[in-house]
């Protein structure tokens, strides 16, 4: 076996350049790296303008991704996130969100109540507590406790097509959940000019799930996952998916394993639409991740034709329609 002392000499003697990162060595970044940041869906692209002020000025990755879901959180039109989720089949907007940064800490709340910014309460979790998760009214007690206002997240419109939905329903939840604007999580990741990844990732959840449902958004793993010296990636879809498959840590993973961010994502899309269980069509369910690996390369992947995710670095803003298996 090469051993670290044999192998530097051999390099010496030889006089000629080798990536030392193939062989398990660790290189010092010389320059500062390029800070880009990408999210989901269309709603991805004000909320990439919100992160990109941080970033652009030199900050940090983490307080880009929690300022740039923010303003999703509380955008009153888009009815799966935060303010204007729509709710479960009992009328309660209950929410998920996950937040980690580029050395494994990590904070999540999930069935959080009359918060409208469930991703400053993960970080709270995160930076407050020794703990990871807190959940329904647990985290609803720490966040009054830490300074959050409770508020009433049922907008009018949210309330008036809940109500047109039980008359026609019956209070049975449809299975499955039908159309990609059901199921819209917003993730985002993001690497600063230090180097560093942060993700993020918030929900208010299938409308008229079964109270109590909790999402992928509120898992590490899951929902987002951020390795400091390889990547992050975060998903949006049906969450149950997502759950079965550790869905961005295997993401992580396979670029861990040399995968380029697209390939990666395509991987664990294929992952799913194979499992034993979900064989049946797909016509009115979506998956979808995106990943930035530590050299800033991206990319998206999506079970379905119509996912989007948009990304914004120095050279521009922009909406991508990312390939897809089906």
């Amino acid at each position: 076996m090469l051993s670290r002392k044999s192998f530097l000499k051999m390099v010496a003697i030889g006089g000629s350049y080798l990536p030392l990162q193939k062989f398990g060595f660790k290189t010092s970044r010389t320059e500062p790296a390029k800070p880009r940041v990408i999210s989901t869906w269309k709603w991805g692209v004000p909320a990439n303008k919100a992160a990109w002020e941080i970033l652009s000025q030199g900050g940090h990755a983490l307080d880009a991704v929690e300022a740039g879901v923010r303003q999703i959180e509380a955008d009153p039109n888009v009815e799966t996130v935060g303010y204007g989720g729509r709710p479960d089949r009992d009328g309660f907007v209950t929410l998920d969100a996950c937040i980690m940064d580029h050395k494994n800490h990590a904070g999540s709340v999930a069935f959080l109540q009359h918060i409208k910014h469930p991703i400053s309460v993960a970080r709270k979790v995160k930076e407050e507590t020794k703990y990871i998760m807190l959940v329904g009214d647990g985290a609803l007690e720490f966040a009054l406790d830490q300074g959050f206002k409770k508020e009433d997240l049922l907008t009018p419109k949210a309330r008036k097509e809940w109500e047109e939905w039980k008359q026609e329903n019956h209070y049975h939840p449809k299975e499955p959940p039908t159309g990609n604007n059901n199921h819209d999580t917003i993730g985002m990741i993001a690497i600063d000019t230090h180097g560093n990844l942060a993700g993020a990732c918030t929900t208010s959840g299938l409308k008229y799930k079964l109270h109590g449902r909790v999402a992928d958004s509120a898992i590490i793993g899951a929902g987002m996952f951020v390795d400091g010296e390889v990547g992050g990636a975060a998903a949006t879809g049906v969450g149950e998916e997502v759950i079965r498959t550790a869905g961005s840590h295997a993401v992580v993973e396979n670029m861990r394993h040399g995968d380029p961010p697209h390939v990666a994502c395509k991987k664990v899309v294929e992952r799913i639409a194979n499992l034993d269980y979900n064989k049946r069509s797909f016509k009115n369910i979506q998956e979808g991740f995106i990943a930035i690996n530590k050299d800033g390369e991206f990319g998206g992947f999506g079970l379905r034709d119509g996912f989007e995710f948009a990304l914004h670095d120095d050279n521009q803003s922009q909406l991508m329609k990312a390939d897809h298996l089906i």
